[in-house]
């Protein structure tokens, strides 16, 4: 009897091809009547290099093609990074397993080894595409000057060497899954610069109906990283934000509590609106909107109006 194939979806990123590799890897070792194969899928994402993220429009930039070839049954489940993942999953399909976290710092890439934010030149260029790391940076360091910055992991490192700025900042995770530490200056701590929502976890998305393939991605399922990141992902969607808004989060499970650190800031980086909650951790998403609505009742909400309003101007 043939074993029955099963079909990954994924970017063609390094990265994604990473993260699809080592789900397959994972998968391969705990079901043996199976086979498994990779299938690229370019995103709307990767095709726009050009323009800032902000720009485009995120709803499922990374996503839509993928979550497109699973509704019409080209492939069985897709890994996505978390963070990329938008928080309203269409009908049909379902968030099948969420992989345990590697760690979710952001890091710095410099000149020199041991090169922090602080130590940074008075009107440094720093590179990044995202508004989480611009605003906090800004915050941080109002005197920075920030260059937009897209594309995949090593091309982003090597745009950096060629140029003449001071600094990129990327995530830890994408920088240590493709062995690329070498590169790293200094790690960013949490409590200078929240992560993104989800960052360093990988969602595995599948059709909702196919409960075989829901029953296999089940190994890869970390329960503490979904109960910390549900909270995260309550928090964004209950500020309807994404892309096009500087917000950071991160929640910690510890024994059974659940504790949630998030912020709203403004693009210049002058207004950061940032607060804390804990609860039980069986709580996740009353805990991730109870502090989403404490920061909008604090001022965030006029800060996410007045970029949306903004945008659609644009």
């Amino acid at each position: 009897m043939s074993q029955k194939n099963i079909i990954i979806g994924s970017r063609g990123s390094e990265l994604a091809l990473w993260q699809a590799n080592h789900v397959k890897s994972e998968l391969e070792k705990n079901n043996k009547s199976f086979t498994f194969e990779i299938k690229i899928i370019k995103t709307k994402g990767d095709k726009i290099l050009d323009v800032a993220l902000s720009k485009i429009g995120d709803k499922g930039l990374f996503t839509k093609e993928l979550e497109n070839a699973l509704l019409n049954r080209e492939v069985d489940l897709v890994v996505h990074s978390l963070k990329d993942l938008q928080t309203l999953i269409p009908d049909g399909l379902q968030l099948a397993a969420i992989s345990k976290r590697h760690p979710v710092e952001d890091v710095l890439i410099a000149r020199e080894k041991g090169m922090t934010i602080n130590k940074l030149p008075e009107n440094a260029i720093v590179g990044t595409g995202s508004l989480r790391r611009r605003s906090q940076l800004l915050h941080l360091r109002p005197d920075i000057k920030v260059e937009e910055l897209r594309g995949n992991v090593p091309s982003r490192i090597n745009k950096f060497l060629e140029s003449k700025w001071d600094a990129v900042i990327l995530a830890r995770a994408g920088v240590e899954r493709l062995e690329l530490e070498k590169f790293i200056s200094s790690y960013i701590p949490a409590d200078l610069m929240l992560p993104a929502v989800g960052q360093g976890a990988l969602g595995i998305e599948i059709f909702e109906e196919n409960r075989e393939v829901y029953e296999i991605v089940q190994v890869l399922h970390h329960t503490d990283t979904e109960q910390a990141v549900l909270a995260e992902r309550a928090l964004l969607r209950e500020l309807e934000g994404g892309c096009q808004a500087p917000i950071g989060a991160l929640g910690e499970v510890k024994s059974n509590d659940l504790y949630l650190d998030a912020l709203v800031g403004s693009l210049d980086g002058s207004k950061i609106f940032r607060d804390k909650i804990s609860g039980a951790k069986s709580n996740a998403e009353e805990i991730g909107k109870s502090l989403a609505r404490t920061l909008i009742k604090a001022g965030a909400g006029e800060i996410l109006n007045e970029i949306y309003v903004k945008r659609t101007e644009v």
